[in-house]
């Protein structure tokens, strides 16, 4: 961490966009272009947990339906009408809803932009380290691997 006093307060809008797209393996990596991540809590040193401010463009996914195993999750939307895709099928948000999502519960999820204007939407979440990740759709796992955060196929090879 910069040894660079953290602001008192900034504006969102003025916290510059995270310059690397995604982690994920590249054949999964086009269905989040169109997602922009600006890492407000980055900006005041924030350990514990995170707090993003993500764009999303028309079409673009907010991450892979996913469940977390050891990380709570928390989105609330600012702007547009994403589609909230979880276990239980789908739900249009608008400004001012929000979902939270527990560790461990399973419910895998992930947010869609199908309308034709972008989606502003502040994701939470937090810092348990050794995070592993299941995504029920796809042929990927995050999981832990000789102390380091991996991403696998279900069956435990690499990508």
């Amino acid at each position: 961490m910069s040894s660079t006093k953290p602001p008192a307060a900034t504006k969102a809008a003025d916290v510059p966009a995270r310059t690397w797209r995604t982690n994920y393996p590249e054949q999964f990596a086009t269905r989040v272009a169109g997602r922009e991540k600006r890492q407000l809590g980055e900006v005041f040193g924030l350990k514990n947990f995170g707090v993003n401010m993500t764009r999303l463009a028309p079409g673009a996914e907010s991450a892979l339906r996913h469940a977390h195993v050891k990380q709570d999750e928390f989105v609330y939307i600012l702007e547009g009408n994403p589609t909230l895709h979880t276990n239980e099928g789908r739900v249009r948000l608008e400004p001012g809803m929000c979902a939270g999502f527990r560790a461990g519960s399973g419910d895998a999820h992930h947010l869609c932009n199908e309308t034709g204007s972008d989606v502003v939407y502040l994701e939470i979440g937090d810092r348990t380290p050794n995070e592993e990740v299941e995504y029920p759709d796809d042929d990927l796992r995050v999981a832990v691997i000789d102390g380091k955060t991996r991403y696998t196929r279900k069956d435990g090879t690499l990508y």
